[in-house]
């Protein structure tokens, strides 16, 4: 009745309601796994998509939906559906093996049987060829399905060494962005495997090669919150490499840019902001001294204005491994104001409390 007078009332602007689809019910998604499982180990292509779409579609109507999928097992289902054809022909299966795709990407956590299965050699060499060679939407479920599957175990990180490519793809999602979901998603792929292990160390010298340290540094100077906090967060695992911190000192922004983020964007971007410089300045005494390059960096952060704003950071209050390297950080800017004389001693302190 309803939706009939919307139909009569439509000349006013009136839009007809949509009629609500019944709620999908544990025995229709356990029904439809156990019918992918069949039309896999038959190798059934046909059958297989036709059924993922009809998960897909469920999982489109409600949010309820998702859950009850997501509850019945079919995020274990998909991935050894997803194993089974990936390790045929990625080509051939390709329209199959991407709604899958689509569909795992809202299903984490998996299960453990779910994990290996699309943690195993041949699920990650087809998650990897997508993101180097699938379309837009397919790169982006790449991108999301591993960092995923990442942030559940980082030992994942271990078998993509081995893959040709997946570096460079990674990288170039945050060169050439697509979309902010997927240039998030792969950040944070490249955040779980750099972190600190010594494992992940021997891959940290591969995207610097693939000159992550400057993209890193060009999209955190107009990035926003949550772009800046990860790109950030990869930042700081790469300095903790040499090969990291001699392109990072290569750069003629970096000190500009991590003092530009110290208490304008959150209290994790400032947190990781101070941890970069702490590295970069430890470390810089490792250097040929014909570099100089203690000295110029710690000159380009009195500069820029770093004395100030470590300061007001200090008083403002932050973690106590943030904290210690702030104080460490201002005795080596102070030591080189003085030695240099190049502090503008009529600056600012306007903000800074009285009893400091």
């Amino acid at each position: 009745m309803i939706q009939d007078w919307c139909v009569e009332n439509r000349s006013y602007g009136v839009e007809r309601i949509p009629t609500p689809r019944v709620p999908v019910t544990p025995y229709d998604v356990s029904e439809t796994c156990k019918r992918v499982n069949d039309a896999t180990r038959r190798g059934e292509q046909k059958k297989c998509r036709e059924l993922v779409r009809k998960i897909k579609n469920w999982g489109k109507e409600s949010e309820r939906n998702k859950r009850c999928i997501v509850a019945n097992g079919s995020g274990c289902v998909l991935s050894a559906c997803f194993e089974s054809f990936a390790s045929v022909s990625v080509g051939r299966d390709e329209g199959l093996l991407g709604e899958i795709l689509s569909v795992l990407v809202w299903m984490f956590p998996l299960g453990e049987e779910g994990q290996s299965k699309l943690a195993s050699v041949r699920s990650l060499n087809c998650l990897v060829w997508f993101l180097k060679s699938g379309d837009l939407s397919a790169r982006q479920n790449a991108a999301l399905v591993l960092k995923n599957l990442l942030a559940l175990d980082q030992k994942h990180a271990s078998a993509l060494v081995a893959i040709e490519g997946v570096f460079a793809a990674l990288v170039k999602l945050i060169k050439e962005p697509i979309c902010p979901t997927a240039t998030k998603a792969s950040l944070m792929a490249i955040f779980y495997m750099t972190s600190p292990s010594s494992l992940n160390e021997k891959m940290i010298p591969m995207f610097v090669e693939m000159g992550l340290v400057s993209v890193i540094i060009e999209i955190l100077v107009d990035g926003d919150k949550s772009i800046s906090e990860k790109a950030l967060g990869v930042l700081d695992h790469i300095c903790d490499c040499k090969e990291g911190r001699e392109k990072a000192y290569e750069n003629a922004l970096i000190v500009a840019v991590l003092i530009k983020k110290i208490l304008r964007v959150s209290g994790l971007a400032s947190e990781l902001s101070v941890s970069i410089l702490w590295k970069l300045f430890k470390n810089s005494k490792n250097r040929s001294e014909d570099e100089d390059a203690e000295g110029g960096v710690v000159v380009e952060a009195l500069q820029v204005g770093a004395f100030q704003k470590l300061l007001v950071l200090l008083q403002v209050g932050c973690g106590d491994s943030t904290k210690e390297k702030l104080k460490e950080l201002l005795k080596l800017l102070n030591l080189c104001r003085v030695r240099l004389d190049c502090f503008d001693s009529t600056a600012d302190f306007k903000y800074l409390k009285r009893s400091y």
